[in-house]
């Protein structure tokens, strides 16, 4: 399988191959469309060339060595270097190449005294013309020009892709550091809630063998959930419903007529893909805490799936037993989804959390990207 680097890095090779195919085949459309002389076209192509060998030399040596090795001032001095020393060797090319041309048209053109001798212009005079230090100062100053352009674009483009490669491992090292969190939180959610629920199971069996019997019936449902569906880090919300469902099922076996028992899960919703256990410890905490045998008390749970976002509610009372079970009701449960939240949806949800001396409130909602 190719890494995303492995795509970027041929991307680029391809890119700079299409950049030379059209900057190498502009001549041959000039030749073919007007009357080009061979000078042009030999002076175009080893100057292309010079000025490809300063890109790659600067992008591919200097620049890694240098200036990313915090040696800038080597840096610096290999560039003039590098650029004086691609001069010379320009000016020498460019200097048999006229040398050439001109020699080959005095042979090629017959000879013609009148009009070697007129003032005016023609190829003699256009030779001597191009020989004169105007054109070597001209050379001179395109040259070292074109050169410092090519230097410090090959820099800047360098630099922006280091600032893209190192930009794009961190988000690589976030992301990693996310899932290893997220997997931590979640393999403490599933001990914590396995732990509370057989603790429930064995209250229960002393009570009633017939209904601790359906309660581990339900208890190996919700276990298959959790070993299988919600370690693959999306769940259906469908499947979450109706794990909460089977939860909620198992805790009504214990419970007495003296809870008020509220349940309300959307019947049609758009079936989207959502983390697993985002809600489970909301309804734990709800019965764990709401829950009164000597006093009348009451839980209510209820969700709501729009578009764009989903609302989850749950409200238990806090009872006697409640209390004695326990006053801190930001358990590890309550904690750890908290965490998840922020790790999974940051800045695209709200928590809220109330407790008052009568009930126990949760208010959470999570805001979708559609696309």
């Amino acid at each position: 399988m190719k890494t995303p680097l492995l795509q970027g890095n041929k991307m680029r090779i391809l890119l700079h191959i299409a950049a030379w195919t059209i900057l190498l085949g502009l001549p041959l459309y000039f030749i073919n469309r007007w009357n080009i002389g061979k000078d042009f076209i030999w002076a175009y192509y080893i100057n292309n060339i010079i000025n490809g060998l300063i890109f790659y030399v600067n992008y591919l040596f200097l620049i890694p060595a240098f200036f990313f090795g915090a040696k800038k001032f080597k840096y610096y001095i290999s560039v003039m270097l590098l650029i004086g020393s691609f001069y010379l060797v320009s000016d020498i090319s460019n200097g048999l190449i006229f040398k050439y041309t001109t020699e080959q048209r005095k042979t090629e053109e017959p000879r013609r005294e009148p009009l070697e001798l007129r003032k005016d212009s023609g190829p003699p005079d256009r030779d001597k013309r191009f020989g004169r230090p105007p054109f070597r100062q001209m050379h001179r100053f395109n040259f070292f020009f074109t050169s410092l352009f090519i230097t410090f674009f090959s820099l800047g483009l360098r630099v922006l892709e280091r600032n893209a490669q190192i930009e794009k491992r961190q988000k690589d090292l976030e992301k990693e550091k996310l899932n290893s969190e997220l997997a931590l939180l979640k393999n403490q959610i599933s001990p914590h809630f396995f732990f509370n629920t057989l603790n429930n199971i064995y209250s229960l069996i002393s009570i009633n063998t017939a209904d601790s019997q359906k309660a581990v019936l339900q208890l190996s449902k919700l276990m298959r959930y959790l070993l299988y569906e919600s370690e693959q880090g999306q769940s259906l919300l469908s499947h979450e419903i109706e794990f909460m469902n089977n939860y909620i099922d198992l805790m009504r076996l214990r419970m007495s007529d003296k809870v008020a028992l509220s349940v309300s899960f959307p019947v049609q919703y758009e079936n989207m893909a959502i983390p697993p256990l985002l809600f489970i410890p909301f309804i734990e905490n709800a019965f764990k805490h709401g829950i009164s045998y000597r006093e009348k008390s009451f839980i209510e749970i209820d969700m709501k799936v729009e578009k764009e976002s989903l609302t989850f509610r749950s409200s238990n009372s806090i009872g006697k037993a409640g209390d004695e079970s326990g006053q801190n009701h930001s358990g590890i449960g309550l904690d750890n989804v908290s965490k998840r939240l922020n790790l999974l949806f940051p800045g695209k949800h709200e928590l809220k959390i109330n407790k008052s001396d009568a009930s126990f409130d949760v208010y959470l909602v999570i805001l979708f990207d559609i696309t």
